[in-house]
């Protein structure tokens, strides 16, 4: 199912330089993380993009899953 869903997305360098965005739109997966992550609700970002679908959504959560998996994340403690 993920492998499907992640042909929803698409790279490249021409559109967006090169920002990984929903296949057939110039929508960055970027731009619906962060709207997701300020509890914009599904529902909202369909009704504000209406070319997409609740796939277009979840093959962006499975892209961001996937991303994150494959490497390895340093966080860094700054001095306060």
């Amino acid at each position: 199912m993920g492998e499907k869903l992640l042909n929803r997305i698409e790279i490249d360098p021409n559109i967006m330089l090169g920002k990984p965005v929903i296949r057939g739109t110039r929508i960055p997966v970027e731009m619906i993380l962060r709207k997701m992550s300020q509890n914009i609700s599904v529902e909202e970002i369909l009704a504000d993009y209406p070319r997409l679908t609740r796939k277009d959504i979840q093959a962006v959560l499975e892209y961001a899953a996937e991303s994150v998996s494959v490497k390895e994340i340093r966080l860094t403690v700054g001095k306060r």
